[in-house]
C-alpha cells in the first residue's frame, strides 16, 4: 500500500464529494462514518438521513468518481447507510440550512447545560480568533439569557441600513448582535417557541453581518427549539462543546454531542473550562474533578481544543466588557490558552 494511502488521505479526497444540491461537502456534513485502508483494498462508511433514493446513488456514484481514479488504490468499496429522516421544511430531504452570504464559516459554541461558562469561552474564543486577523462576528443565540453585551461592554442600540437589515454593533473589533442591546437589563425575553424561533432566524439572516471569516453562535444550554432552529436556517460548519470536568457537566455534553450527531453537524471538539484553579502559591486545586473532558473527549472520539483554568480575572474582565482574552498571551496564561484553543480551531476549520 503507498504510504499516502491512509484514512487521512481518503477522506481528504472525500471533501470534494458534495451532497447533491449543495456546495458543502459530504465530510463537512459529518456523513463519512468510518474510513479502513489495507494494501489493494479502501473501505468507506457513509451513513446519510435521508428519504430520496437518488441521493445516496448520487453519493456513491461521486464517491467512487472521487476514489477509483487513485493510483495504487485497489478496490474501493463504498458502503452506504440510510437512515430515514423525518421530513423538513419545504419538503427537503437533504441537510437544511443555507450559507450567509460573506460570511465563510459559521461555527456553534454549545453547551448540554448551564453554568459551564460557555458565554466566557465563546467571546474570548471571538477575540482570540480576531487577534490572528480574522474577521469575526458573535451571535448571541441565548435569548432568554444573553450576556454578550455586558462581556463586551456595550449597550449600544443597532441601526438598520437602507436594506432593512439590522447593522450589528462593533465592539474590541468584533461584529455583535444579541437581545441584550435591544432589551433593559432588567427586562425579561417572555416569548414562545415560535417567537423564539423567529427572533433566532432574524439575528441570522437580517443582519448585515458583512464579509467575516468567522461567525461564532453562542447557543442557549441543552438541546432546545433554537438549536434545532439554527440548523434548519444556516450551514453550521461545526459545534464546539464547552463543559467542565464534572461528571453532571459530562452527562449533558454527551447529549449534546449526540443531538449535533443527528442533524449532521459535526462536532469540532471539546473546551474543558474550569479544568483548574492555581492559587498564588503556585498550587493546582481541581475544584470539578481532574481531566473529565480529556477522557470525554477521548471516549468521543472528538479533539480536545484546550483547557481553561478557572481565574478571578476572568470572571473581573467579563463583568467589566474587557475579555481576558485581549491581554497579551506573553504575560497573562487565560488569554495565552485562548489563543492556543483558536489555533487549534483554526487548524480544523481554516478560513476558506
Amino acid at each position: 500500500m503507498p504510504t499516502h494511502m491512509s484514512p487521512e488521505f481518503i477522506r481528504e479526497a472525500l471533501c470534494n464529494v458534495h451532497y447533491p444540491g449543495y456546495s458543502r461537502d459530504i465530510v463537512s456534513f459529518g456523513l463519512v462514518k468510518d474510513i479502513h485502508c489495507e494494501p489493494g483494498l479502501t473501505r468507506v462508511r457513509i451513513e446519510i438521513p435521508t428519504r430520496d433514493p437518488k441521493v445516496p446513488e448520487r453519493i456513491f456514484h461521486d464517491c467512487h468518481a472521487v476514489l477509483d481514479p487513485l493510483d495504487g488504490i485497489g478496490t474501493v468499496e463504498v458502503e452506504i447507510a440510510v437512515k430515514d429522516a423525518p421530513p423538513v421544511p419545504g419538503g427537503s430531504s437533504a441537510p437544511v440550512g443555507a450559507p450567509i452570504p460573506g460570511v465563510k464559516r459559521i461555527l456553534a459554541v454549545a453547551s448540554g447545560k448551564g453554568g459551564v461558562g460557555k458565554s466566557t469561552v465563546a467571546a474570548n474564543l471571538a477575540v482570540a480568533l480576531a487577534a490572528t486577523g480574522a474577521k469575526v462576528g458573535l451571535c448571541d443565540c441565548d435569548l432568554y439569557g444573553p450576556s454578550i453585551a455586558q462581556m463586551f461592554g456595550t449597550r449600544e442600540q443597532p441601526l438598520a441600513n437602507e436594506h432593512d437589515e439590522i447593522l450589528p454593533i462593533e465592539a474590541h473589533g468584533i461584529a455583535l448582535m444579541s437581545m441584550g442591546f435591544l432589551l433593559s437589563d432588567d427586562s425579561p425575553v417572555i416569548v414562545r417557541g415560535p417567537m423564539a424561533t423567529r427572533y433566532t432566524q432574524q439575528f441570522l439572516r437580517q443582519v448585515a453581518w458583512g464579509e467575516l471569516d468567522y461567525l461564532l453562535l453562542d447557543l442557549p444550554p441543552g438541546t432546545g427549539d433554537i438549536q434545532l432552529t439554527v440548523v434548519q436556517t444556516v450551514i453550521v460548519d461545526g459545534a464546539i462543546i464547552v463543559t467542565t470536568p464534572q461528571e453532571v457537566a459530562l452527562i449533558d455534553a454527551r447529549k449534546a454531542v449526540a443531538m449535533f450527531g443527528k442533524v449532521n453537524v459535526p462536532v469540532l471538539g471539546l473546551i474543558e473550562n474550569m479544568a483548574w484553579f492555581e492559587c498564588d502559591a503556585g498550587k493546582i486545586y481541581y475544584l470539578f474533578g481532574e481531566g473529565g473532558g480529556v477522557r470525554e473527549a477521548q471516549a468521543l472520539r472528538v479533539p480536545l481544543l484546550g483547557r481553561i483554568p478557572l481565574d478571578p480575572a476572568t470572571r473581573e474582565r467579563s463583568d467589566a466588557g474587557t475579555p481576558v482574552a485581549l491581554l497579551d498571551p506573553n504575560i497573562n496564561k487565560i488569554s495565552a490558552a485562548f489563543r492556543e484553543v483558536a489555533a487549534s480551531l483554526q487548524a480544523v476549520v481554516p478560513a476558506r
